[in-house]
């Protein structure tokens, strides 16, 4: 944790890390990528124990990307924070790239799980924060998942299986941005009241605006002293938050900008 840096101007840099890997890979998902990185500069330079010296701590905290698309997001604070060389963000999607277009755990320094298919992320941290319990270690897991791919099952039979064994040491992000591949989340398949939902699974809920730093710093405060349940930081969040073209837009949930659309985010993100 390092609380003496200036987590806007990380946001900033992260964002045009983004656009410009996606945009030279020629293919990515920057609208997913884009509304998360508030959440994912707060963990890991506020809230998250980790250290990238020593990647493998047992003591570390967990992250589970459950909305694996959103790579780009998390690769750039990867790189930032010294788990790899810069450099390798321009090879995303490349043949050989340590930075595949989803998490690959045995060939990206820094991850606790790969990812792909959505709606298994909460499984997986529920399983890390149940396994933390039993060997009697202090870590927290954090599973960030996107609010289309809660509309799967499995989702939910890991919110069920979280609050029946109190895993107080689990929680979950939900980036509530309202836009998926196909649409609007509402019109696809609706998923709100999503915070009511996760409150009749006994979780404990708190809402917040998913681009606000210290919102989200409290939130995840709050959720730490919480005993007796998980806890689930509801995000409300913009798709492709920061690029204008982008935001609240369905054709950007897997589209690469060109080098005209790329110097255009470049310029806005400031």
């Amino acid at each position: 944790m390092d609380n003496k840096l200036n987590l806007a101007e990380i946001c900033k840099d992260v964002r045009r890390d983004i656009v410009t890997m996606i945009s030279k890979a020629g293919s990515g998902h920057p609208g997913g990528s884009l509304s998360s990185v508030e959440i994912m500069v707060t963990l890991y330079y506020k809230v998250m124990h980790v250290d990238a010296k020593n990647p493998h701590d047992p003591k570390r905290d967990r992250f589970i990307l459950s909305k694996g698309h959103v790579a780009p997001a998390l690769y750039s604070v990867l790189a930032r924070k010294g788990y790899f060389d810069m450099a390798a963000l321009g090879t995303l999607r490349q043949f050989g790239s340590i930075l595949q277009g989803h998490p690959h755990m045995s060939s990206t320094p820094g991850l606790d799980c790969s990812g792909g298919s959505l709606g298994q992320g909460l499984s997986i941290a529920s399983g890390l924060a149940m396994a933390a319990k039993k060997q009697g270690l202090n870590y927290r897991t954090y599973c960030l998942m996107g609010d289309g791919e809660i509309q799967e099952g499995q989702i939910w039979e890991a919110a069920m299986t979280a609050a029946h064994f109190k895993l107080d040491n689990l929680c979950a992000i939900l980036d509530l941005n309202g836009v998926q591949l196909d649409g609007p989340t509402a019109e696809i398949m609706n998923v709100e009241p999503a915070a009511d939902k996760f409150r009749a699974f006994n979780w404990n809920v708190i809402e917040v605006d998913g681009h606000n730093l210290d919102e989200l710093a409290a939130a995840f405060e709050c959720a730490a002293q919480h005993k007796g349940a998980p806890t689930v930081i509801v995000a409300k969040c913009v798709k492709g938050k920061g690029v204008s073209y982008m935001e609240n837009t369905c054709a950007w949930h897997g589209a690469a900008p060109n080098a005209e659309q790329l110097a255009q985010a470049l310029a806005e993100i400031k």
